[in-house]
């Protein structure tokens, strides 16, 4: 199978893929997606939307989910290297509030499935980096929710040796303890 699951984190939910890469003097070329394979490794086969994201090194996007309809993801980096961060924030779950975090790259052509039920963010360690994302769900701006990226009490450790450029938005989310307090949050079930 040219698809195989690398290493699984926060109670064997997320899960990190690797891929046959066949490389040669042209170049390479490898399958980041095949219905067949995923479904044969337990993963989602149906993803109607995809995303595509561009950044210099020193961005953190994230902590970002969607809460209704869940959205789930397999992400990915084309061009450069990011550090992704999945946060467990199923309130039933022996890893609710643990987090993983992995680092991604064009050269490692790893892909991480975070499920419903997990926010994902990510900080980019080199210029011109590119990740796109394989979305279980359309995305809906009204069921969007977001935990701070630098929340305290998760303990996130994101890679040193950068001054973090964080969107206005990012900065401003709820902390994982403040996002528990909001009337959504009672009422999420994935």
């Amino acid at each position: 199978m040219r698809f195989h699951i690398d290493s699984r984190y926060l109670n064997d939910d997320v899960v990190v893929l690797g891929t046959s890469v066949f490389q040669d003097e042209r170049g390479f070329f490898t399958e980041s997606f095949r219905a067949d394979y995923f479904a044969a490794l337990g993963l989602p086969t149906e993803y109607p939307q995809d995303s595509h994201t561009h950044s210099r090194a020193g961005v953190i996007r994230g902590l970002h989910f969607q809460h209704s309809p869940p959205m789930g993801k397999v992400t990915r980096v084309t061009s450069g290297a990011a550090f992704f961060v999945a946060l467990d924030i199923r309130k039933d779950s022996p890893a609710f509030g643990k987090w993983a975090g992995l680092e991604v790259s064009a050269e490692n052509k790893k892909q991480m499935y975070t499920p419903p039920g997990f926010a994902f963010g990510y900080c980019v360690l080199a210029d011109d980096t590119e990740v796109l994302y394989k979305c279980t769900s359309i995305y809906d701006p009204k069921a969007e929710g977001a935990i701070r990226y630098n929340d305290p009490d998760v303990g996130i450790q994101w890679p040193n040796g950068h001054k973090w450029i964080v969107s206005q938005k990012d900065q401003n989310a709820p902390t994982l303890k403040e996002w528990l307090q909001l009337p959504i949050a009672a009422t999420l079930r994935v």
